[in-house]
This record gives C-alpha cells, structure tokens and sequence, in this order.
C-alpha cells in the first residue's frame, strides 16, 4: 500500500507522462571531437574570433593589435588621458624609486639594479601588456626568493660578480618560461596556486622577509644566511651586543611613520597620497639626518656612492656554466611562477574594478618577454605589484602610459639624482620594506578559508608554516602538493549521493541535504557528481556494490527493492575504464535481480554507451530515462499495470 500511494503521488505531481527519448549528439569524427578539446583546452577565449571573414589587410591590423595592445589605446589618446596618466605616473615613481632600492637589497643585489629594474621593464610592458592599471617593477617576495636560492650556490658578500651574473641568467629562465606559458597557451599551470595557498605563502614569506630587516633595523653585523623563523630569530638575540641604540631609534621612529601613514591612507583613501608619499618622504628626510649630523660616524650603515648612468648591456653576463645551470634554472621557475601569478592577479583585480578584460596569456607573455629584455639590460625578475598598481589605479590612470612617465621619472633619476642617496641609511630601506609587505599577512581572508572550508585552511596553514619553519621554496612546494593531492583525492574518491523525492513535485535532491526529501519505496536513486575514469571506477563499484547490498537487506522485510536509478547527469567525461565499470554495474545489479536505469547522460557518456551497447547489448529496452521523474513514473506504472 505504501509504495502504491507513493506511486500515486509521484503521478498527480506529473505535468507531462510523456517519456522524452534520450538522444546522443550528432555524429563527429574522432579529429573534429580533439580539434575541439584542444580548442576549449588551450584557447577557451578564442583569440582568433575577430579575425573571421575580414580582408587580408584588416587581419594584418588586428594581427599587430593583438600583439602589441598599445596600439588599441595610442590612437585615441588624448590630453585629458595624459593628464591623468601624468599625475599616477610621477605618483608611482614616488613609490619605486625607495622600493626599487629596498627590494634589491632584499634580493642580494647593488641598490641601483632595483632603480635598473623600475626602468627598462614598464617600457616594454606598456607596449605589450593588456592592463591599463598593472604598475611593473621588482616585487618583495620574488627578490626574497630569488636572493635566497642563489645564495645557497654564491655568497654575495665575497663574489658579488658572479651571484650579480646568476640573477641576470635566473632572470632570463624566468622570462622565458613565462613567455612561453603565453604562446603554449599553458596559462592553466599557474591555476594551482589556489588561494589558500597564496593567502598562506604570501603570510609566510612576509613574515620572513620582515625578520630578515632586523639585520639593518638594530644594526646587526653578523647575521644568519638562512631563511627560515628559528635561525633567524636566534641570530638576533645570539647578537645582542651588536645591536646599535642609534640604528634602533631610527628604524622604530621611521617604521612608525610609515605605519601610520598607511593606516591613515586605507581608512581614508582620499588620503591615499600619504601613503603612497611615505617612503620617499622617509628616504629624503633619513638623508638629511645622516648628512647633517654624520650618523655614519655613529653606528648607522648608509647605502654608499651610487654612480650615475642608465642600464647598461648584460647579456654579456650571462652564464651557462653546468656548476650554477641547476640553481639558475630552479630560480628562474620559482621566482617566474610567483611573479607571473601575483602580475596576473593584480591586473585581473583592477580590470575587474574598471569593467574591463585582461587577456592572461597576453599577460603571460608581455611579462616575460620584459623580463627577457631585462635580463639583457641589467635587471632583475620584475612583475605587476599589487601595492603599486592600487597607487596607480587611485591615482587617476587611465592607459599603460603611466607606466612610461614611472619611467621616464626613475631614468632621471639615475642621470641626475644618484649621488643624493649616497647617505640613504640602510634602517630606513629596511623600515620600506617591512611596511610594505606587512599587509600581505592578510588575516581576514585566512578566517574566511577557516570558516568556509577546513581542508583549504589546512593548505593555507601549511604553506604559512612550510614557508616560516623551513624555507620559501620548500613551504610553497608543500602547499601546491597538498592542493593536487587534494585534487587527485576528489577525483579518485567522487562524490556520491542518494537522492530521494521532494513529495508533490518532480523534483529530486540528496536526502541528507534536503529535509523533504524522501526516498521512493523500491527505487535506489544515486547520482556521481565527477567524471568516471581509470582512477575511481574501483572505488565507485565497491561503493555501489556494498550500497546495494545494503539497500537490498535492509528492504527485505519491507518492500522489495526493484529498480536501482543512476544519475548520470553531473558525469561530464568517462573513459573505457568507466564504460566497463557501468557494464558491470548492470551486471551486478541483474545478480540482485534488480533493473539499473542511466538518467540523462551528457553527449560524450552518451556516445560511448551507445558504441559499448553495440558491440554488447548490455542496455534494455528501458536503460535510459532523461529525467529520474519520468524513470520512476514509468517504472512504476509498470509495476501497477504488473500488479493488476
């Protein structure tokens, strides 16, 4: 009686009896199907659309605007762009000109690389890039990174000519293999940095890169080589009789101003200019103090006589000697691949803010062709940095072109203005450093991972703590492999669910998910939500034999279970593994005496199934259903008309 009033119910919710046949799509070649999949796999954006049915000469156009996207907005520039461009160009080089410097000293590197490296690569992005609002430069955590792993073969401090040499070959690796992510159209590698793992890295490595300033912030001599939380630490205190009561007063009183000024700039942004003038500010007044009252003679080391001149050639100092081949190349990965992401992020964000699209792979490969150019013009790994691009977006930009007059503003620089930061003292540039990367610990996105997904949080948290307790390359290593294991476990352990009847609709859901839900007296109703491959298809038929199994023992006092109803709905993709496990699954489920129904197979399931059935004849008669209402309405009216 129950499963008949059941039966009755489902049948009064039914707006239409018909049963809809289910329909493989149409016939396609084995090379048309992989044209396409390579299509969707390695140009999803199609790049190439615009160029359809246009004359020879308007597809040369579009060709060279589509490699060199400055020629999409110079044509139409105008004054009141170059205004505003004028005003965040001189802004941003407010700001690269003390973080230049800073950063090549993070990186091991002589000051005036940085200053090299805000110079040669912004022309070339400007040219090529597709951001309007992408400020390129050196960045923190790619000079750490990239100062650390070259340490490991070259001590700076006894032969900085050849470590000098093997950041310019490391730069070149990072160039190219970025560049080549762009034309290979591999941009989908970078995606697994998720964002529990660069919330995490990014925590670590800022945490890292401000201990390594207390080197410079008390004036400490002698200090560790090593990247991680313990050395450090006890580098520090094992030194204390090095520490300079002067260097301490500095850094703590300049720190303080720039963490105030940057507090004051995110809680009123019409005040942003006080954070972004800051640093210059702090560079320019520490060089007044030094130079009037000799601080240099008192305990606080300066950054020394830079000379005047622009980038000179370097690819002269590249070396490819099989001793260093190894740790340049393992740079040249580490530091592009961070690089890249945080120079793809930062223009996503901002484009997204502005209404507009940043091509990734074009992004990809006007990044690395600048670090390219640059590895041959004295500079260093650069990219697009978040803390410059929100100076230039605030500021008012509207084009690349702020990016030329940065330039143009750091090439004055180094013609004319070299000498006056010979009394710069290096607490001040290490009080730059630690108040621009601090706001890279961003806790309220690591609570947003714990709240919303505890196995994200796990990755976050071991990244963080790889990155601090180990070192950078080895916490990120951590944290990408536990991202792709998590991967492979989703995949090789899917998700299946029981669904069961919301009463008075035709609807169905998981019955642990909804409360309504109920399951219909002799129908088992499953559903994988994954596509079915070499790698599950073992799991998937233990755990649907032992379903079964279960199912059928425990309605053996009850009601008969009749029908065994697979979802195939949320299967995207199956390969001849999975078609032989679904075989199977049929077979196993005739050895009960039951009847297996496939609803709704998506085209390519479809296909194969239909190809499988040929050759075998494993499917019946009533196999395929294109709803699981219309299976159950069907089955069982069958059943009834059985009965009578």
């Amino acid at each position: 009686m129950e499963r008949d009033r059941q039966a009755l119910e489902i049948a009064v919710a039914a707006t239409d009896s018909a049963v809809h046949k289910v329909e493989a799509p149409p016939p396609t070649t084995s090379l048309e199907k992989m044209k396409t999949r390579v299509k969707e796999t390695f140009f999803p954006d199609d790049p190439f659309r615009h160029f359809k049915g246009q004359p020879p000469r308007r597809k040369c156009v579009l060709g060279l605007r589509y490699l060199f996207p400055v020629l999409d907005w110079l044509p139409y520039y105008n004054l009141s762009f170059f205004k505003s461009d004028l005003i965040a160009g001189l802004t941003i080089a407010s700001l690269a000109i003390p973080q230049g410097i800073s950063y090549a000293k993070l990186a091991n590197l002589p000051p005036i690389i940085g200053l090299y490296t805000s110079f040669v690569p912004p022309l070339v992005y400007s040219v090529l890039g597709s951001s309007r609002d992408l400020a390129v430069g050196p960045v923190s955590i790619a000079s750490l990174i990239m100062g650390a792993m070259l340490r490991q073969a070259v001590n700076p401090n006894t032969d900085p000519n050849l470590f000098l040499q093997l950041a310019f070959t490391a730069t070149l690796f990072a160039g190219v293999f970025q560049a080549s992510l762009g034309i290979l159209r591999l941009g989908f590698i970078i995606d697994f940095l998720s964002k529990a793992t660069l919330v995490g890295f990014m925590a670590g490595a800022a945490i890292i890169v401000s201990l390594q300033q207390l080197k410079n912030l008390l004036g400490i001599v002698h200090f560790t080589k090593e990247m991680s939380v313990v050395p450090v630490m006890a580098s520090v205190f094992h030194n204390v009789n090095e520490w300079s009561w002067q260097t301490v007063a500095m850094g703590i009183a300049f720190l303080g101003f720039l963490l105030v000024a940057r507090y004051v700039g995110m809680k009123r942004p019409k005040l942003f200019w006080l954070s972004v003038g800051s640093p210059l500010a702090s560079v320019i007044i520490s060089t007044l103090i030094v130079f009037l009252v000799k601080a240099q003679n008192h305990g606080i080391s300066i950054i020394g006589n830079l000379k005047c001149g622009l980038n000179s050639p370097s690819w002269n100092k590249l070396v490819f000697d099989k001793a260093y081949l190894s740790v340049v190349i393992k740079t040249g990965l580490t530091t592009g691949i961070i690089s890249l992401t945080e120079g793809i992020a930062s223009g996503r964000t901002f484009a997204a803010l502005r209404g507009y699209q940043v091509d990734g792979n074009k992004e990809m490969m006007a990044i690395g062709l600048m670090n390219v150019v640059g590895s041959c013009t004295s500079c260093y790994v650069s990219t697009g940095a978040f803390s410059r691009s929100a100076v230039n977006h605030n500021a008012g930009c509207k084009t690349a072109m702020s990016n030329i007059v940065m330039a143009l503003t750091v090439m004055i620089t180094l013609l004319f203005l070299m000498p006056l930061f010979a009394y710069t003292p290096n607490v001040v540039l290490a009080s730059i450093i630690i108040a621009a990367v601090i706001g890279l610990v961003d806790v309220p996105t690591a609570f947003q991972i714990w709240k919303l997904d505890k196995v994200d949080f796990v990755v976050c948290l071991s990244s963080f703590l790889g990155v601090i307790f180990i070192s950078v390359q080895e916490g990120l290593a951590i944290a990408v492999g536990l991202s792709i294991f998590r991967i492979l476990l989703q995949t090789t352990r899917p998700k299946i669910v029981e669904l069961g009847n919301i009463l008075g609709t035709n609807i169905y859901r998981d019955i642990h998910q909804y409360r309504d839900a109920k399951g219909v007296a002799g129908f088992l109703i499953l559903a994988i939500e994954a596509p079915i491959n070499f790698s599950n298809t073992t799991y998937l038929k233990e755990r649907m034999t032992r379903w079964i199994e279960e199912e059928k023992s425990m309605n053996e006092k009850e009601l008969d279970l009749q029908y065994v109803i697979l979802d195939l709905s949320g299967v995207p993709t199956v390969d001849t593994s999975g078609i032989s496990f679904l075989i199977d699954l049929k077979k196993t489920a005739s050895k009960f005496d039951l009847e297996l129904i496939f609803i709704n197979p998506l085209g390519e399931v479809m296909e194969k199934l239909q190809r499988a059935n040929k050759m075998q004849g494993f499917l019946g008669v009533n196999s395929l259903y294109l709803t699981i209402h219309e299976a159950v309405f069907s089955c069982t009216s069958f059943l009834a008309e059985r009965k009578l």
